[in-house]
């Protein structure tokens, strides 16, 4: 049976104790979370941090998101990367140091077609032996070809889990179905997938709401889906394309709060931390229950290489169209602007400098062969 949000009165005894946790509290009280969240963390994780890169491939799209750069309305240079590319921008990531990379694409089927995708994977698993996806959704059968490939994570977020403001988000093509999305989860599951992040976008609705949304979502498919390793995230919504404003921005100490909170909740869940917060930000933020954090990264096809500027152009009513005034500084759309440019080696010099070991490879297919 797939996921549906449970009344308030059916909550677990753990999700009663987060909403506790996520009420207005004054600093000494916010601190004490804090320390409990530091100290559930190391007990957990130890003081490991996993760093990854995404690595955008394609920024063609058919839906019309208000938040997103990519949306399909928005006159942006476009590019899906050739294979030779995508190899030349997973190199790049790999001479870093980066062993985890996470494949991002746009959703347009006419430029990321059928097969696309598993041959990225292929073709960078030799070198890059932990891929994940963040993609568009499919069924299941098509997410065990992606595992087949090489695949071993899927990234899906809900973007907003409040169902009238995802309405009013998503305008237009198939990203307008709120509970396809929403199962999108359990398919990648049943395709094979043995690690699964999931996570909202916060800024369109109060983030309390977001995030006892997402945490009830989470304890469902721990249940459901007891073999596979979950990650949550709850990045804030960044400028992109489009000049999308968020009617409800969070505070840092809010969004502090909201990571400690869940950090108890969930002692064994993965919490990732992207490059849309601020460098102090994220430092300060290190030991409260964050396990994961790109680094270096970029969010437009070819950032890190410069590969497909050649090829670059616009798409109208789902047509490619070619520009009359290019110029050599022109480049791919980005999905949202970073807000932390620090380079890899960088972070991992903080990371070490705070004690902590930076984790570039923890996954490798020889894990599973016998013998």
């Amino acid at each position: 049976m797939p996921f549906t949000h449970p009344s308030t009165d059916l909550l677990s005894p753990r999700l009663r104790q987060l909403a506790l946790r996520l009420q207005p509290m004054a600093r000494p009280a916010l601190d004490q979370l804090c320390a409990e969240a530091s100290a559930v963390t190391r007990r957990h994780f130890g003081k490991t941090m996993r760093l990854f890169a995404p690595l955008y491939v394609s920024n063609e799209c058919v839906n019309n998101c208000q938040y997103c750069g990519f949306s399909r309305d928005n006159p942006i240079l476009r590019v899906t990367l050739q294979m030779d590319q995508v190899i030349k921008e997973a190199q790049h990531l790999a001479e870093q140091g980066f062993r985890s990379v996470l494949l991002v694409a746009g959703e347009h089927p006419r430029f990321v077609s059928e097969g696309y995708l598993e041959e990225c994977i292929r073709s960078i698993k030799s070198f890059i032996p932990a891929v994940s996806i963040e993609v568009g959704p499919m069924e299941t059968p098509e997410y065990a070809r992606m595992v087949e490939a090489g695949a071993e994570g899927l990234i899906v977020y809900q973007e907003t889990y409040h169902r009238p403001t995802y309405a009013v988000m998503h305008t237009a093509g198939p990203k307008k179905d709120y509970d396809w999305r929403l199962a999108c989860p359990e398919r990648g599951y049943a395709g094979g997938f043995r690690r699964i992040g999931v996570g909202a976008l916060l800024g369109m609705v109060d983030w309390r709401y977001e995030v006892m949304a997402l945490a009830t979502h989470l304890e469902y498919l721990q249940k459901h889906c007891w073999k596979a390793h979950f990650t949550m995230a709850l990045p804030r919504l960044r400028p992109a394309a489009g000049g999308f404003t968020p009617s409800h921005p969070v505070k840092d100490t809010d969004f502090i709060q909201m990571i400690a909170a869940l950090r108890v909740a969930f002692p064994d869940v993965g919490i990732i931390l992207s490059t849309r917060e601020s460098p102090p930000l994220r430092d300060a933020m290190l030991p409260l229950g964050i396990t994961s954090m790109s680094a270096g990264s970029h969010t437009e096809p070819g950032g890190y290489t410069g590969q497909g500027q050649g090829d670059l152009h616009l798409t109208v009513k789902g047509r490619r169209v070619e520009r009359s005034c290019a110029t050599p500084q022109d480049k791919a759309e980005g999905q949202f602007d970073i807000a932390d440019e620090r380079s890899p080696v960088e972070i991992a010099a903080l990371l070490i400098a705070r004690g902590f070991d930076p984790v570039w490879k923890d996954w490798d297919e020889a894990i599973l062969q016998n013998g």
